[in-house]
């Protein structure tokens, strides 16, 4: 069975397990039987917007077993990151995911209009107003180092694409010329973060997106499975540069021989 050589799958979530309110129709069945063979599995999101909890639940809706603690966000590897370099405060252009997130690994959360911060924090937030991207931006000419959880342009919705925390971001970075620092998809601190989070060794990245799942992962030399059930073509895979290890219809692909 392909899973078994691997010792844990890191699974992107939409276009792979779901898409948008409806589970890929392979999911739950394969996810079931790779739990029963004892394979260890992480959900790996770019969407900093919703907690652990949250990612779990919409999972468990879709009859997808899933724990918080399976779950790696991009909110989560953009905390532990910060964590690790000293913490400092923050001031987030961002929603609940990142802002628990980043309280969570004891980093200071500022509100209103802060004269100073240690970072400026962006992810997607669906409430962010011109005032708040203005105090963004004047921190970063102040000193703040600029951090994105993600830096997706767009945020698929059921009534089409909405502006992602890469078009938050652009604000940022167009106002104050700032280089920021990107922790999700393809970048490899998220990546990295998921691999920790699965317990360490050989891992196989899953998802139907070139240019982020199977892009960070093969920059990382991991093996990687494009699925068909997302965005990416197969006829893409096979004429792009970006080549992954196995390209399949869907995630029941996992039970079959390698």
């Amino acid at each position: 069975m392909l899973a078994e050589r691997y010792d844990c799958i890191l699974f992107d979530l939409d276009g792979v397990l779901y898409r948008g309110d409806r589970a890929i129709e392979a999911a739950p069945p394969t996810m079931a039987a790779l739990r029963t063979k004892g394979i260890r599995v992480v959900f790996l999101t770019n969407n900093s917007s919703r907690t652990p909890e949250q990612v779990a639940a919409k999972l468990r809706s879709h009859d997808i077993r899933a724990d918080p603690g399976e779950v790696v966000t991009s909110a989560l590897a953009t905390a532990e990151l910060l964590a690790g370099r000293g913490g400092g405060r923050a001031f987030v252009i961002g929603m609940d995911g990142v802002r628990e997130a980043l309280a969570g690994a004891g980093i200071e959360v500022l509100d209103g209009e802060p004269e100073a911060a240690d970072l400026v924090v962006v992810g997607f937030d669906g409430d962010a107003t011109y005032g708040r991207l203005k105090t963004a931006s004047l921190l970063v000419e102040r000193g703040a180092r600029l951090v994105a959880t993600n830096a997706d342009a767009s945020f698929p919705a059921a009534d089409g694409l909405w502006p992602g925390a890469g078009a938050l971001l652009a604000v940022v970075t167009t106002t104050t010329g700032a280089e920021p620092e990107i922790v999700g998809k393809p970048f490899a601190p998220l990546f990295e973060s998921g691999l920790r989070r699965g317990g360490g060794g050989r891992p196989l990245v899953v998802g139907d997106r070139l240019d982020t799942d199977i892009e960070g992962a093969s920059n990382l030399g991991w093996d990687t499975m494009l699925v068909l059930t997302g965005v990416s073509t197969r006829a893409e895979a096979e004429a792009g540069p970006v080549r992954p290890t196995v390209i399949a219809q869907d995630v029941s692909a996992l039970l079959g021989d390698p």
